[in-house]
């Protein structure tokens, strides 16, 4: 058996094959929603949340290609797993389930071990993923998430979005009303290249991209069969500034005079740049050492880099 709160939507445009693939299901004690459309599906994910979604590829209407595309579009329903369901074992067909977002798929007529089999694997990883996604939310982490088999993006957190939005602000607005997530060219040829790193165990290399006196990189650091990490920083001095205020709980002066003090600049040079006396950011660097419990610059800028990738 498996948990109770484990929930499963089940697509499919024909009655008898919802009644069998629900008792299945419900026997092995998942929680079942199902939907005879498309249409109705997207609903029930909007509404149910559930932890995965078992989809019929051939429905009339919109199918379960374009269910899914619409799915993996949506920010509330996109870390849902679709694995889908078909009697198409055509190379391309298979190559459509992938390319729409799905994760897995089986063949019908479908095998209730089987598919328990499947969904129990894609459960906990959905589980997993989707809490460590609730986590860097929560820390407000610059994260996506992508299918390394086909380089689509499954999701992103807030800050990931506006870094993409702010980098590829062409690709932005030329992308809006695609029902597919896809990412910048940049970032496809990239992780093309990291695939490529990453088969032959090469270490993948980091993706850099300029804007101004800003530089936003992209590293892969996890990487599975289903879903690769990637983690957004941004480097500049607003945002390495803003970074000190948030670890070492200072205020914005104090950020900034600590940011400039490591970067080796006197107290005079410091007092230019910001607009203040010497004596004065003098006092400020006094604070800055309590704060964080050092006595040199030395020291401040070694705790700094034990602590932040600047």
């Amino acid at each position: 058996m498996t948990s109770p709160n484990r929930t499963v939507l089940i697509v499919d445009d024909v009655p008898e094959n919802l009644a069998y693939l629900h008792d299945a299901l419900d026997e092995s004690g998942y929680q079942v929603y199902v939907a005879n459309s498309g249409e109705m599906a997207l609903q029930v994910a909007h509404l149910m949340q559930p932890h995965v979604i078992l989809m019929d590829a051939m429905m009339p209407g919109l199918d379960g290609f374009a269910t899914c595309k619409r799915i993996k579009a949506a920010a509330e329903i996109q870390h849902i797993p679709v694995i889908f369901m078909t009697g198409l074992t055509e190379v391309e067909h298979v190559t459509m389930a992938f390319d729409a977002g799905g994760v897995d798929y089986v063949t019908k007529p479908v095998r209730p071990a089987e598919v328990l089999a499947r969904l129990k694997t894609h459960v906990q990883n959905a589980t997993k993923m989707h809490q460590a996604t609730s986590a860097l939310d929560a820390f407000g982490q610059a994260t996506i998430a992508i299918l390394p088999a086909n380089k689509r993006l499954v999701w992103q957190t807030p800050l990931a979005k506006q870094y993409l939005e702010q980098y590829f602000a062409e690709w932005v607005a030329k992308e809006a009303n695609s029902a597919v997530q896809t990412l910048p060219p940049m970032i496809y040829q990239w992780l093309e290249s990291c695939v490529q790193q990453f088969s032959s165990g090469q270490t993948m290399q980091t993706l850099n991209v300029n804007q101004g006196n800003a530089r936003l990189s992209l590293t892969v650091a996890n990487t599975s069969e289903e879903q690769w990490v990637i983690v957004l920083r941004e480097y500049s001095d607003e945002a390495q500034i803003e970074s000190l205020g948030k670890v070492f709980q200072l205020t914005k002066r104090e950020s900034e005079v600590l940011y400039w003090t490591i970067k080796g600049k006197t107290n005079k040079d410091v007092g230019e740049i910001l607009g203040a006396s010497p004596r004065t950011i003098n006092k400020h660097l006094e604070h800055v050492f309590q704060k964080l419990g050092v006595e040199t610059r030395t020291a401040a800028a070694s705790l700094v880099a034990s602590k932040i990738k600047f």
